[in-house]
């Protein structure tokens, strides 16, 4: 068995819902239970990329057979849920913040421990009160970071007004990440540095609450364009530049007749061109880039 880590890019507004909600949000996205993170089921992704091998030869032996013959033998991948990694957050400067805590770092250290990462930061930055924050530091003497408004030594994401700390753990954590998410030579590896922000875990957590995007939909009638009876509610979706990460695994067995190296490689090709996960396809949501690391990928740039 082989792990390797999953990066998941989200280029449009992503819906992985759960249904009928039971608050104002009529269509919730889906959320851990107990950390109430956002995340994309692994079933959404292994079915995605099932589809994606339409008439290759490999398909049944990567995933599976199809459901009359699904007890002959396992697929030779599983896909864990892809857990929120980057919050994309309103910022004053710097239009958007990518926002992550302390927690969802341990993870993320946790699971590209299991994949086998031995070139990890040494620690995780931890701001030391809610009413703080950690950047970027500087480069040569240079500010990296484009969240600090300029007069007042604030980071202001959304309501929130944060005294920023500027730490070369943030540094070594956006180096780290930005050749995993981004492709090498991507302008977006620059960005990271530029906007990524650790808050306090208390913090993360209201603006788990605050910062999703909302969008109210309306079925129109055919014949007087008016709003249907009923026809009014409510989605939630992980806002556009959500980045989120998971583990993929891969079994080999005797009858697939594949290496751990062979399905992965199988599976890269697929990854070339965007590709649409979770509900509301038709109206442009789940359009997603996705990248699967090595155990001790380059960081690129």
């Amino acid at each position: 068995m082989e792990k390797r880590l999953i990066f998941v890019h989200a280029l449009s507004p992503l819906h992985a819902g759960t249904g009928q909600g039971v608050g104002v949000i009529d269509l919730p996205i889906a959320k851990e239970k107990a950390t109430g993170l956002p995340y994309l089921p692994g079933s959404s992704l292994k079915g995605t990329l099932r589809d994606e091998f339409n008439g290759d030869l490999q398909r049944d032996k990567i995933f599976g057979p199809e459901k009359d013959n699904a007890s002959d033998y396992a697929g030779a991948i599983q896909f864990t849920d892809q857990t929120l990694l980057l919050l994309p957050v309103r910022s004053l400067a710097g239009t958007f913040a990518w926002v992550t805590s302390p927690y969802i770092l341990r993870r993320l250290k946790r699971d590209a421990t299991d994949a086998g990462a031995n070139d990890l930061p040494a620690d995780i930055p931890k701001p030391s009160s809610e009413s703080r924050c950690e950047v970027h530091s500087e480069d040569n003497g240079v500010a990296v970071t484009k969240l600090i408004v300029s007069g007042v030594d604030k980071v202001c994401l959304e309501d929130l007004d944060l005294t920023p700390t500027e730490s070369t753990l943030v540094k070594d954590w956006a180096d780290w990440l930005k050749g995993r998410v981004f492709p090498a030579g991507n302008p977006w590896q620059e960005m990271l540095g530029e906007r990524l922000c650790v808050v306090h875990d208390d913090v993360l957590s209201f603006i788990l609450n605050t910062a999703t995007e909302i969008t109210a939909r309306v079925k129109i009638q055919d014949d007087a364009k008016t709003v249907e009876r009923g026809g009014l509610w409510y989605e939630e979706a992980l806002p556009a530049e959500s980045v989120l990460f998971g583990l993929a695994l891969s079994f080999p067995n005797p009858k697939t007749q594949m290496t751990d190296t062979q399905i992965f490689d199988a599976i890269k090709p697929k990854l070339e061109n965007a590709l649409q996960f979770g509900g509301k396809a038709t109206v442009g949501r789940g359009i997603c880039r996705v990248s699967i690391s090595n155990s001790a990928a380059p960081n690129g740039g």
